[in-house]
């Protein structure tokens, strides 16, 4: 399986600022990575909140695999986060 070198945060993050300002969701441009690169750490607290919302699995994720292996992926990639002056977080 691949492993990403973007952290959950910054990959959350990065997936919001698109999905706010591309024409494909409900933004306005039509290519939008520049601006997604300028702008996904505005969108940190939303990936906290995301990925504080998935520290419990819910029952179909359970069945799935080892719920106690998902707490703690789910808690170091919280745990990892580290807001800087860019964030109010």
């Amino acid at each position: 399986m691949p492993i990403s070198e973007l952290s959950a945060i910054e990959r959350i993050a990065r997936v919001l600022a698109a999905q706010r300002l591309s024409i494909n969701a409900e933004g306005y441009e039509s290519s939008v990575s520049d601006e997604v690169d300028a702008e996904w750490f505005n969108y940190r607290a939303d990936a906290v909140a995301v990925l504080k919302t998935l520290r419990e699995p819910d029952i179909v994720m359970a069945n799935a695999g080892d719920v106690e292996v998902w707490s703690r992926m789910v808690t170091a990639a919280l745990d990892d986060y580290e807001p800087d002056s860019r964030s109010s977080v």
